[in-house]
């Protein structure tokens, strides 16, 4: 009995064929461990554990691929923010200019040259002061800042949507589709204030609208609803190679520094160089159809465009019969060259630098919450 009711000694040595001595207690740690150590492959290998693998690898810097934005609304918030303070410091830079282009392409009688563009630019401030070479910049900032914004944002989302450049795929005529589909977009749902920056940049504030509620209550009263989308498909088919070829050259010039430097972020120098040479090859792919769209737009508030120009085809016919090809269809293109590749480049790399930083806000954000539900 008192034999029966010893205790076993579990950690009684144990003689091992090659004489070394070891425990039970050992021998069952090691196939605990054993057993655990299985557990956790089989675990590993799970879609689960793979994916929260994958997450920490990426958020460890062990992947290429920087994914700091995991939802789709705070990518979208983002390039809404983003696009739109982009597009209004752009326009906001450029604008003397663009008033300056706008009055030569509407005026057949007058002719386009550099010095004639100073001269306009020294009356206009000697006439009506400082403040009138940014007049119709408000409907301009108000048309802007929703087409910039949808714009961009429409642009990743159709990149996503056309899959570009997927899996390191170079789709270069996927790359031109967004582009275009993004302009069209933008244009199509802000055309009506395109419009009344028009009519403001070619009138004063004597003879013309003083405010932009003005242009639209007298185009609508005078004029007709209908008249809030005239020149409307010159812009679309104006838009197409315009946006695309922007941002297809823009992305492409990304994809070769990238390739070259080994980095996939350009300094906003080198964003402003790309941007700047995407805006003078869009400027010049559309510039003929942005001719056309202004006179239409104008109609009816300038001397030489009183019902001239109901449609495209007329319009082209019109321009092309008085003022032929170079003095008509690419009047003031030089004024585009240089205020077209500063307002892209201002653009592109403003919408770039501000996104990265939003990016790195709604990360922080992310992780301070995380951070607290832990």
């Amino acid at each position: 009995m008192s034999h029966l009711l010893e205790k076993p000694n579990i950690a009684m040595p144990i003689k091992t064929t090659s004489g070394q001595l070891t425990t039970a207690a050992a021998a069952v740690t090691v196939t605990t461990n054993v057993n655990l150590n299985a557990a956790n492959t089989k675990l590993n290998e799970s879609p689960i554990a793979t994916a929260t693998h994958t997450e920490s690898k990426r958020e460890s810097g062990i992947t290429t691929t920087d994914v700091k934005v995991t939802t789709n609304f705070d990518a979208v918030v983002t390039s809404l923010t983003a696009g739109a303070a982009a597009g209004a410091l752009a326009k906001t830079v450029i604008a003397p200019l663009d008033r300056t282009k706008i009055n030569f392409q509407i005026n057949k009688s007058v002719r386009y040259t550099f010095n004639g563009a100073m001269q306009f630019l020294q009356q206009t401030y000697a006439k009506e002061g400082v403040l009138a070479l940014w007049r119709g910049n408000s409907a301009t900032m108000a048309r802007i800042v929703p087409y910039a914004a949808i714009q961009f944002t429409a642009h990743e989302q159709w990149r996503k949507i056309l899959h570009v450049d997927k899996d390191g795929t170079d789709t270069k005529g996927r790359r031109f589709i967004a582009g275009s589909l993004a302009g069209i977009t933008s244009q199509s749902l802000t055309y009506p204030l395109d419009l009344a920056r028009a009519r403001m940049a070619v009138t004063d504030k004597y003879t013309g609208y003083r405010t932009l509620r003005q242009v639209f209550v007298k185009i609508w009263v005078e004029e007709g609803p209908r008249t809030l989308y005239r020149g409307y498909w010159a812009t679309v088919l104006g838009v197409i190679p315009y946006a695309g070829t922007s941002f297809f050259t823009y992305e492409t010039l990304k994809r070769e520094y990238a390739e070259v430097s080994g980095s996939s972020k350009p300094n906003t120098l080198v964003s402003l160089a790309f941007g700047a040479a995407a805006g003078a090859v869009g400027q010049t792919s559309s510039y003929p159809l942005d001719i056309v769209r202004r006179r239409m737009q104008t109609m009816g508030v300038t001397k030489d465009g009183q019902n001239k120009y109901p449609n495209i085809y007329v319009t082209l016919k019109t321009i092309y019969k008085e003022e032929g090809i170079k003095n008509g269809f690419y009047k003031g293109l030089s004024m585009n060259w240089i205020k077209g590749p500063i307002a892209v480049g201002i653009s592109f790399s403003t919408y770039d630098l501000i996104k990265e930083l939003l990016r790195d806000l709604f990360h922080l954000k992310r992780g301070r919450v995380g951070a607290q539900n832990e």
